[in-house]
């Protein structure tokens, strides 16, 4: 035996354990009944199974509503306001025969929730389409400038306080300004060495390496595993240096190359 049964409890269906046997019986008029007893039994034999709507994003849940058309608006209106067509949201109609399990939330509670996990889910979108559109060395991905500040001198160019052709770039910035590291790797290299200067060395895999040149202050030790936009030291101007500036190497194995292939450009 199935019932179809409509109520504000989001009961779907309520069914029979077992289907009761029926057998004729004269009863005496004074003979008082328990009603409370038959209703208890009754309810012991009975199925409850409960319907509701589950909003998922990207196949997890967020939020669960009484009705396909509260769903239905919540999905078209944020898809609307974030001006995005293209998000993974989708209605799921659920059953349960848990109570608990069945309980919804109140439409523009469940909005606020759903948009605070749209929102999240958009930054993390951004922030990947912004790694992926860094620039690569050798299948390493450069996830920030080292400073920002002036080019002072280019690759490539002669000097009369060099012997050769510069070998990296120098970015003027202001003694104490913070060095980031362009992306994740291993310290190799952290001392004072003759023009460099205070000079750290880190060595990012695939025969790709970066210098620091010419730091007032190094935070970093050899063996240290360092993250893309750690602060690995701060400008200065020791060795062979006018003036406060980062120099700034890219190496390919060992080889210099143009650092404004890939940055600053």
């Amino acid at each position: 035996m199935k019932q179809e049964v409509e109520s504000e409890e989001k009961v779907d269906t309520v069914d029979l354990k077992e289907t009761p046997e029926y057998e004729l019986k004269f009863v005496d008029r004074a003979l008082e009944t328990n009603e409370e007893e038959v209703a208890s039994k009754i309810e012991e034999n009975l199925v409850i199974t409960y319907k509701y709507y589950e909003i998922a994003l990207n196949d997890e849940e967020i939020e669960k509503v009484d009705t396909v058309e509260e769903a239905e608006e919540l999905v078209n209106s944020i898809k609307e306001e974030n001006n995005e067509e293209d998000l993974d949201l989708t209605i799921l109609e659920k059953y349960t025969q848990n109570q608990e399990e069945a309980n919804t939330q109140d439409v523009e509670l469940a909005k606020t929730e759903i948009q605070a996990k749209v929102t999240e889910v958009i930054e993390q979108k951004e922030e990947q389409e912004k790694i992926d559109a860094m620039p690569d060395v050798n299948g390493i991905k450069l996830a920030t400038l080292p400073i920002s500040g002036t080019i002072t001198s280019r690759y490539g160019a002669s000097s009369s306080i060099r012997k050769s052709t510069h070998t990296g770039l120098d970015i003027a910035a202001t003694k104490g300004t913070p060095i980031k590291v362009v992306a994740g790797g291993t310290v190799t290299f952290a001392s004072y060495n003759g023009s460099y200067g205070n000079l750290v060395k880190v060595d990012h895999g695939n025969g790709v390496e970066t210098w620091y040149a010419h730091t007032s202050k190094m935070y970093v030790k050899v063996g240290q595993e360092v993250k893309a936009g750690d602060v690995i030291a701060a400008v200065g101007s020791t060795g062979n240096s006018t003036g406060p500036h980062l120099h700034f190497e890219i190496r390919i194995n060992g080889e210099h190359v143009n650092p404004q292939l890939y940055l600053y450009n």
